[in-house]
Formats: structure tokens, C-alpha cells, sequence
């Protein structure tokens, strides 16, 4: 992936958490991802920091998800109808 391609990504990320924040009250773990200090407006930043970044963003992000989904009790299939 190019660095330009892993800025947006790191951009639409963190989108994704700002909106599931915004829709849920709920934050999102960030400690990992602050610890890196890179944003996604961080353009003078390394791809390797980047990388990073959104692998930190995406395992907050993934861990808020599974543990709301676990509140809600609620699982959809994987399969598509």
C-alpha cells in the first residue's frame, strides 16, 4: 500500500470513531493510538508511522465494536441471504 493510500485509510478511520462516538456517547479506547502521536493530517509523518496508527486505530475500534455488540446481545449472520 502507498503512503498516500494508508493516509486515507488513517483518515477514514478515524471518521469511522469520531461518527460511532458521536452516535454512541460512547468513547473509543485511544491510548495505544495516541501513544503514537500521528494523525491522519500528520502527512510529514513515515508510512511505517501511519501503519502504526491505523493498525492502533482499528484495534480500538474493533475491540468498542465486539464489546457494544456483546452488550446488545444481538449477532448478525455472516452469510448474506
Amino acid at each position: 500500500m502507498k503512503k498516500q493510500e494508508l493516509i486515507h485509510l488513517h483518515g477514514l478511520l478515524a471518521e469511522i470513531c469520531e461518527h460511532h462516538e458521536q452516535r454512541t456517547g460512547t468513547p473509543v479506547e485511544h491510548e495505544e493510538y495516541d501513544a503514537h502521536g500521528v494523525r491522519p493530517t500528520s502527512i510529514h509523518k513515515s508510512k511505517t508511522d501511519h501503519k502504526a496508527a491505523v493498525f492502533a486505530l482499528a484495534s480500538g475500534l474493533t475491540a468498542e465494536l465486539t464489546r457494544a455488540d456483546a452488550e446488545e446481545g444481538e449477532t448478525v449472520p455472516a452469510t448474506a441471504d
